[in-house]
């Protein structure tokens, strides 16, 4: 059995309408949740599951709790798709202010930085409360969270594009390579 705590306005996306997204998470995975919608815990009994299972459900919920929509979420349930969650206090310490400040940073103007993240490295992000959350493959996730480590130190925001840039041109130059060899 894991024990999850998300915060209480995403239990409802958890459910789903009339239950629907919770009976789908739960039918995919052999799993039942244990909803406590009063102070936002969540019980993924697994007795009878695959536990391997079990763990991506852990992933396909914690997603939800930060930010990705349900069909987000459940693209972990792929054998190579990845969660990260970096915390922003971690770099920001605990100032309200200095938080969405850094915050701010991952996002952008109009959201622009974040985007230049999602397309250059094909991962997903979710920037919700105090937390960065990434969802994709191995290698992108890394990427990924490199990038948005980058900002969240304090890096000039041209050195992360550059950085983006960069590994987008070696990832294509791989490819090429391997298409060349194969």
């Amino acid at each position: 059995m894991f024990y999850l705590k998300v915060p209480k306005e995403r239990i409802a996306v958890i459910i789903g309408k009339e239950g629907r997204t919770k009976r789908r998470i739960e039918k995919q995975a052999g799993v039942k949740l244990e909803i406590d919608s009063k102070n936002g815990e969540v019980n993924i009994n697994d007795d009878k599951a695959d536990p391997i299972l079990a763990l991506k459900v852990r992933d396909v919920v914690k997603a939800i709790g930060r930010g990705f929509s349900p069909r987000r979420a459940e693209t972990l349930f792929s054998d190579d798709a990845y969660l990260e969650v970096l915390d922003i206090r971690d770099y920001a310490g605990k100032n309200p202010k200095r938080i969405n400040q850094v915050r701010g940073r991952v996002i952008g103007r109009d959201g622009r930085t974040r985007e230049m993240i999602e397309e250059y490295t094909e991962c997903e992000l979710s920037i919700y409360g105090n937390t960065v959350a990434i969802i994709g493959s191995l290698e992108s996730v890394d990427a990924s969270k490199h990038a948005v480590d980058m900002l969240l130190r304090g890096s000039r925001h041209g050195s992360v594009y550059r950085y983006l840039d960069r590994r987008r041109r070696d990832q294509k130059q791989k490819e090429f390579q391997e298409l060349i060899a194969g």
